[in-house]
């Protein structure tokens, strides 16, 4: 009877029940006293704790509904591919999870009831903060048939049976998200799009970008203009970021328009100046990481704390983050911790390579390190020297073995230098074959003078040719 109760409402609460709508299509007019059972199966952890049992909602728009429906099914396929799902198989769960996801939206009207109350919207860091904790909790309750409840929400899991379940088709349609797309197409009564795409579009992005980043992301479709997307736009085109890169913005994080400036955004930015973000560059940094706006305080922290932990001065942090926001991304001990301790065994000393090519630590080391340490040891390099080539250059392991490394290596092989010059100069490897290597190597060869590898590539193109030239006078017969 209570989960009964508990379904009954949900439904009352969410679908277009036609006696709750007023004259006004644009708002859904209600309000609701409700009480909840103390042990719902899937509440027991957090519930009773945070929430007093009761909701008390003023005036909710359906488009707001359907961006917060958006939100929770993005914050819930996210932490069941966190839990090691497929994106298979977690986007047939949410497909078959309405109940669960209504469930979700009202225990956010209910945690944050006086924001309603005033008219306020949640942000997407709010609605994830707010839900990530309950799922965690969920899962310590439910562990592998946490999925089984989920889609049978409000009915206990009968975890005898979950193993016999049949599977689900692969055709399924996921019809909300059809929906979104739909909508940036939708034209207004003067025959206009919406005040929200004819603005996007104003900014550099055309109708199948905007579809493209609402199938990724239904929620973008339902962000309004004046509240969400153009105070983003405009606080990013104040720092400095050219219209141009707000497409390529909000394509890599679109959810950055979900996310309050007053609250979040500019709080996030203060925390991570205070760590040593150069404020001069935040355009850049946009740019190259927009998600970095997006992380907890802690998930930053974390990251910091490792970099202090491997000896990066406070100075150094602030440059690396600045540099490679992206760093804040990996996972301290399942990426960054496994990386340093394989660089540690090549002899390198980590800070110095974090400090100089932080990208290096996103490599996979089974599918990028390993493979180009064992390419220079099979050409008769030690592993010192590995070490000392990685040390002095360290992007070298973020090129291709195919591309970039054995066509360089065969043509190094006919220039005539000793190995060791690549010991030295490791960077011979950061240079265009086609565009540097091979030109200037011809000049070299056609005067008959040898350069040392890294004058042969360093120098600007005046003072190759000047070096070249006092090479070759050097070289005539003195009156």
């Amino acid at each position: 009877m209570r989960a009964a109760g508990l379904l009954h409402f949900a439904r009352v609460f969410f679908m277009s029940n036609r006696s709750l709508i007023t004259t006004q299509r644009s708002f859904v007019l209600y309000r609701v006293q409700v009480s909840f059972p103390r042990k719902p199966f899937s509440c027991r952890a957090k519930f009773d704790s945070e929430i007093d049992g009761s909701a008390n909602i003023k005036v909710v728009s359906p488009a707001l509904l359907t961006a917060e429906k958006e939100e929770a099914k993005a914050v819930l396929t996210l932490f069941l591919k966190k839990q090691g799902l497929s994106n298979a198989i977690a986007a047939r769960t949410i497909n078959k999870s309405d109940l669960f996801i209504d469930h979700l939206v009202l225990r956010l009207h209910l945690i944050h009831k006086s924001r309603y109350l005033v008219g306020r919207e949640l942000t997407t860091l709010e609605i994830r903060d707010a839900l990530n904790p309950y799922l965690e909790s969920l899962f310590e309750e439910h562990g592998t048939h946490l999925v089984h409840a989920v889609e049978n929400f409000p009915n206990p899991p009968i975890k005898e049976k979950i193993a016999t379940r049949a599977p689900v088709s692969n055709s399924t349609i996921d019809t909300k998200k059809l929906r979104a797309i739909s909508r940036v197409s939708e034209k207004g009564p003067t025959g206009k799009l919406r005040p929200q795409i004819l603005y996007l579009i104003e900014h550099g992005l055309n109708l199948d970008q905007i579809k493209e980043i609402t199938r990724r992301f239904p929620a973008f479709a339902y962000y309004s203009l004046e509240g969400k997307i153009k105070p983003v736009i405009e606080f990013f085109l104040d720092l400095g970021v050219p219209k141009s890169d707000i497409p390529v913005i909000l394509n890599k994080r679109p959810q950055l328009c979900g996310i309050s400036l007053t609250e979040n955004l500019k709080p996030t930015m203060t925390f991570l100046e205070n760590l040593g973000v150069d404020k001069k560059k935040w355009a850049k940094v946009i740019y190259r990481f927009p998600a970095v706006l997006t992380y907890s305080k802690q998930k930053v922290e974390t990251t910091t704390s490792f970099l202090y932990e491997m000896g990066l001065s406070e100075e150094s942090v602030g440059k690396v983050l600045t540099r490679c926001p992206n760093i804040i991304s990996y996972s301290v001990e399942e990426k960054l911790r496994p990386t340093a301790k394989y660089f540690h065994s090549l002899g390198v000393d980590v800070a110095v390579l974090l400090y100089r090519s932080p990208q290096t630590f996103g490599l996979s080391i089974e599918a990028n390190l390993k493979p180009v340490t064992q390419f220079f040891l099979e050409r008769g390099y030690s592993m010192e020297d590995v070490g000392t080539m990685i040390s002095r250059y360290g992007a070298l392991y973020t090129f291709s073995l195919a591309d970039n490394l054995v066509p360089k290596w065969d043509f190094f092989l006919t220039m005539g230098y000793s190995k060791l010059e690549l010991i030295k100069f490791p960077q011979y490897f950061g240079y265009s074959l086609e565009g540097r290597i091979k030109p200037r190597y011809a000049i070299m060869k056609k005067s008959q003078v040898m350069l040392l590898l890294n004058q042969l590539l360093t120098l600007s193109e005046s003072d190759f040719i000047e070096t070249v030239k006092k090479k070759v006078n050097k070289l005539l017969p003195k009156n």
